[in-house]
């Protein structure tokens, strides 16, 4: 049974492995044009890893957290966008399963592996722009969201709003993304992560069916309600180590084939300057040490993620140190290896035609999202305290 176990694993990551080959083929292309990555976006479709992390009595294959985190991060290495939109679409898909009740986590996963849905959102978590309005046992959604991940092209769409008359009350809807009345339109504009689909969405008279809302009358004061911050940090953790390997095995590959010596040396190629060789050595050494952590992470997830509902408040605890720790260190090895690649490759690698600076773009603007300081004092509290962080959209 293990082995069996290890043989599907290793066919998965396979998949990923040709995948993130292929999307790297015109990443950099891709990157400066922005938009939507339709022909990758289907690809993913096709190589069945979208319900991977189903499990197997609803249609999915079963796997764990661990193994969905690594193909983010084998995705992340070409192309971090793609990466962040595989390990969204995941955690969206549990949210039911998180929040909601039993019938509607086997019918959101069956309906998931049955029809292939690609899963994004159009959610502000910290300040909820949408307001619906209560019709009978529908809600009417009205407003409009700045900011989405994977809206465009997607199958399902997460979605928050409060009530227009209890205005304390926040509501859970998952809709189709066809739903008349949604409009999601191409103006994200960031410097990086160009093609995460993340445009602002208008809502405009949105019907949202009964059996549509999360009904959080099973999982509300549970640890395990408050499972998808988690998530959402080890996803981002693994596209930003993801993306310090990618630009480490660019840098690695034009440093060998395009760099000269410092004329002022005698070296007859650059891979011969010891300052060179030491600055990879580096890049290496904390690119592991980063690996080794959110791998770690990732085991830690699989442990909480099986407890389900019997989730404590303290092993949740446990469990944010570790992802929290990973995606701090993550961000911060990712930062300097993207930064500093151009170092080691020279001055004519820094052009628009390489490229190479999306893989510091791409880091850098997600992790402005959520400050590793406030990780770093959590994570430092706990440590004086003995107090685990409070559960929060990022922690």
């Amino acid at each position: 049974m293990e082995t069996t176990i290890v043989q599907e694993s290793a066919q998965y990551l396979k998949t990923a492995e040709l995948l993130a080959q292929t999307f790297g083929e015109d990443a950099a292309r891709r990157d400066r044009a922005g938009g939507t990555a339709k022909a990758q976006r289907d690809a993913l479709r096709d190589s069945g890893l979208l319900k991977l992390h189903i499990p197997k009595e609803y249609g999915g294959e079963g796997q764990p957290w661990s193994l969905v985190l690594r193909i983010v991060r084998e995705l992340a290495k070409t192309d971090a966008a793609l990466g962040h939109l595989y390990g969204y679409h995941a955690f969206q898909t549990v949210l039911p399963h998180i929040a909601g009740t039993a019938k509607q986590k086997e019918h959101f996963y069956r309906e998931s592996a049955k029809n292939n849905w690609f899963w994004g959102n159009s959610s502000n978590p910290i300040e909820p722009s949408l307001i619906g309005e209560r019709v009978g046992e529908v809600f009417v959604v009205n407003g409009h969201n700045t900011f989405s991940t994977g809206a465009k092209d997607s199958d399902r769409l997460a979605i928050t709003w409060y009530d227009s008359f209890e205005k304390n009350t926040l509501y859970i809807g998952i809709i189709s993304t066809s739903r008349d009345g949604i409009t999601i339109h191409d103006d994200w504009d960031g410097m990086g992560q160009r093609q995460t689909d993340s445009g602002s969405v208008t809502f405009d008279n949105v019907v949202v069916e009964a059996d549509e809302i999360i009904d959080l009358t099973e999982s509300k004061g549970t640890p395990f309600a408050t499972f998808d911050a988690i998530l959402s940090q080890i996803v981002l953790a693994n596209v930003f180590v993801g993306s310090a390997e990618g630009a480490l095995e660019e840098a690695k590959n034009y440093t060998i084939t395009k760099s000269r010596p410092w004329y002022l040396t005698d070296y007859e190629k650059a891979t011969d300057d010891p300052f060179i060789q030491r600055s990879f050595g580096e890049f290496w050494i904390d690119i592991q040490a980063a690996v080794q952590l959110v791998e770690k992470a990732g085991d830690k997830v699989d442990e909480a993620w099986n407890r389900d509902r019997s989730l404590t408040k303290e092993e949740r605890g446990e469990t944010v140190l570790l992802t929290g720790a990973a995606n701090a260190f993550g961000t911060k090895v990712a930062l300097h290896v993207t930064s500093s690649i151009f170092q080691v490759m020279g001055a004519r690698s820094a052009t628009r035609k390489n490229n190479f600076d999306r893989f510091w773009r791409n880091v850098r603007t997600h992790s402005l999202h959520n400050p590793i300081e406030y990780k770093r004092k959590n994570i430092g509290q706990w440590v004086l305290t003995g107090e685990y962080p409070t559960p929060t959209v990022y922690s």
